[in-house]
C-alpha cells in the first residue's frame, strides 16, 4: 500500500471520520504483518468489525493493541490530525499548538500525545549510516557560562553526533574543492550519553555505523579502538583550527542545526530527562528533509506508530534522567 495523502484537501477527503482512520490503520497493519500478542503466531482472521483472530490460540485484538494507539482515550482522528499537523509544519509543532489546534482537554493531554509520537519516530529497522561519517560528542542543555561550548561543560548532558556525509558534484572549474565544500551533510543520528568513555561511546558506533565505513573523530582517546572494531579511523589532528567547529565542521553544522530547532520549536524547554525524545524528532525530520510528499513522512509516521509498543504517561515521567 502507499496510498497517502499529498495535501490537506486530500488528508480531509480520505480521513472524514473515525472509520476511515480505523479502515487505513488496519489497511497498514494487513500489509506490514500481523502477529498475535498473546502467543505469537503470525497467521490470522479478520472479523467483519476490524478485529484480528489469531488462527492458533484464537485470541482477538483491536487495530489499536500493540500500537501507541493502545488504551488512548483520544479518538484515530485526533491521533491523525495531530500527526499532520506535526510532519506537515516545517519545524514540528509544540504541546502547547497541538492542544491550541487541536482543542485538546489539558496541555498534559497535548504534550503525552507528542511523546508518544517521538517514540514512534525512532524506527526500529532504519538503516545504519555508512561512507564517511563525522562523529563528535557535545554538550547540550542547562545553564550556559560565558558562552563556553564543547567537552567539559557543566550542567549539560553529553550527547554523541554521528553524520553521515554525500559528496556533492564539482564542475569542471569550480574551485571549491576544500573538504568543508566538497561533502554535504546527508543522515545523522544523535544520543545522550551518560559520559564519553570508550565503554559508552564505541556501542554507539556499532549500533548506528556499518563495518567497513570511515569515520572521521577528534583525538579522544575514547575512538582508539575503531579500527580493530573494523572502521576506516581517521583521526583529525588540530593544526590551525581556532574553533571546534573548524576541526569537524560537518557533525558541529549538524549541533548547530540542534540547537536551532530546539530554540525556534520548542522555545529551548528541553530538560534534560527528555532530551532524547526531542533529538529523535530532530533526527526524523532532518533525515527526511527531502522527501517529495509530506504526506509520505504522515505514512511514515502511522508505519513506526504500529511497530511501538504503548507507553503510558506515568512511564514517560518516571523515566531515568541522565546524569550530569
Amino acid at each position: 500500500m502507499n496510498e497517502y495523502p499529498r495535501t490537506i484537501e486530500e488528508f480531509k477527503n480520505m480521513f472524514r471520520n473515525e472509520d476511515d482512520c480505523i479502515e487505513y490503520l488496519f489497511r497498514i497493519r494487513v500489509q506490514h504483518g500481523y502477529v498475535c500478542p498473546k502467543c505469537g503466531n503470525d497467521t490470522f482472521w479478520t472479523t467483519g468489525g476490524r478485529l484480528y483472530l489469531c488462527q492458533k490460540c484464537r485470541h482477538q485484538s483491536s487495530v489499536k493493541a500493540g500500537t501507541i494507539f493502545q488504551n488512548s482515550k483520544l479518538p484515530l482522528m485526533t491521533w491523525f490530525n495531530a500527526i499532520w499537523l506535526v510532519v506537515t509544519q516545517k519545524n514540528g509543532a509544540s504541546a502547547k499548538s497541538i492542544q491550541q489546534n487541536l482543542g485538546l482537554p489539558s496541555y498534559q493531554t497535548a504534550w503525552t500525545l507528542l511523546q508518544k509520537l517521538r517514540k514512534a519516530m525512532v524506527r526500529s529497522d532504519r538503516t545504519k549510516l555508512s561512507g564517511i561519517i563525522e562523529v563528535d560528542e557535545s554538550y547540550i542543555g542547562g545553564a550556559k557560562e560565558g558562552g563556553k561550548r564543547g567537552r567539559g561543560s557543566e550542567n549539560k548532558v553529553p550527547v554523541l553526533v554521528a553524520v553521515e556525509l554525500q559528496e556533492l558534484s564539482i564542475k569542471k572549474g569550480d574551485v571549491r574543492k576544500d573538504y568543508y565544500r566538497k561533502y554535504r551533510l546527508s543522515r545523522v543520528r544523535m544520543q545522550c550519553m551518560e559520559d564519553v568513555t570508550q565503554a559508552s561511546i564505541i556501542p554507539f558506533i556499532l549500533n548506528n555505523v556499518e563495518r567497513g565505513s570511515t569515520v572521521i573523530t577528534d583525538g579522544l582517546r575514547s575512538y582508539a579502538s575503531l579500527k580493530k572494531e573494523g572502521y576506516n579511523h581517521i583521526e583529525y589532528t588540530v593544526t590551525k583550527a581556532d574553533t571546534p567547529d573548524e576541526e569537524l565542521p560537518h557533525v558541529h553544522l549538524a549541533i548547530s542545526l540542534l540547537d536551532r530547532w530546539m530554540l525556534g520549536t520548542l522555545q529551548g524547554g528541553t530538560g534534560s530527562k527528555h532530551l532524547q525524545a526531542y533529538m529523535d524528532e530532530f533526527v526524523f525530520r532532518f533525515n527526511r528533509k527531502r522527501s517529495t510528499h509530506r504526506g509520505l513522512l504522515f505514512y511514515r509516521m502511522l508505519e513506526g506508530a504500529i511497530s511501538t509498543e504503548a507507553t503510558t504517561f506515568r512511564d514517560l515521567v518516571d523515566q531515568p534522567k541522565i546524569n550530569m
